[in-house]
């Protein structure tokens, strides 16, 4: 297996999940046209996601293509922060405990939280991997 092809294979979807979710989130900061029954997210999420993420791919990069296990350590950080805010910003397809709240409307899959939970997820496994990756010098 070479472990280079893997490595760059998930970083580039990893630059995925942040784009994908900037433009699905991006477009509606004050959550307007979002389904029944889905709470609204802070406009800042979605700002500290891109950021982080853009940020944590450049760091990521610079680190594979220099082969620099300190720069390595600090875009892991970076990985796990956008693995943590993508997870919070899926939190608002948490059901509503309140009595008087409506069902979610039902969409389909890839306009629901199934895309977005996928991605965030395979972040949190591609995290897990490049901690490997690092930490056993295989960077």
């Amino acid at each position: 297996m070479e472990w280079s092809n893997v490595t760059w294979f998930l970083t580039a979807l990893g630059a995925v999940v942040v784009l994908l979710t900037r433009v699905r989130l991006g477009g509606d900061p004050e959550g307007t046209s979002r389904s029944s029954g889905v709470a609204s997210f802070s406009a800042a999420f979605v700002k500290v996601h891109t950021t982080v993420g853009v940020l944590t791919l450049i760091a990521w990069i610079v680190a594979m293509v220099t082969g620099r296990k300190e720069i390595a350590i600090g875009a892991l950080a970076g990985w796990y922060l956008l693995s943590l805010v993508g997870l919070l910003l899926l939190a608002r397809w948490l059901p509503s405990a309140s009595k008087h709240a409506r069902d979610k409307a039902t969409d389909a899959w890839g306009n629901g939280a199934g895309l977005s939970l996928l991605g965030h997820l395979g972040v949190v496994a591609g995290s897990a991997y490049f901690t490997f990756v690092t930490f056993t010098d295989k960077l």
